[in-house]
């Protein structure tokens, strides 16, 4: 269970805020308070993620829509991908930063 600090902004109760688990009995508390904790952190790291490949603007609102983004997304993957193999292969690759 958490309790906010603060009471939100137009409220006078401070929400609480209530975890569920499924571990094992024996599971001690800061472990348990560690993994709801670890929860922000793995969103945080999904937002980044979600901004970094455009989808926090994502404009598709069919399949038909969604497979032809996904399919080119991944045909540009593939790509740079083979491109690197066949730089490197040609000893032309340099590590990242040094040009």
């Amino acid at each position: 269970m958490r309790r906010q600090t603060e009471p939100a902004e137009g409220k006078t109760v401070r929400e609480l805020a209530f975890y569920r688990c499924a571990a094992p009995a024996a599971t001690p508390l800061r472990e348990l308070v560690w993994v709801a904790g670890a929860r922000w952190a793995i969103e945080e790291c999904f937002q980044t993620a979600k901004n970094e490949a455009g989808l926090d603007h994502y404009q598709v609102r069919s399949y038909r829509a969604w497979h032809a983004d996904i399919t080119l997304a991944m045909l540009a993957a593939a790509y740079l991908a083979v491109t690197r193999a066949q730089e490197a292969e040609k000893g032309d690759l340099q590590p990242a930063g040094h040009g």
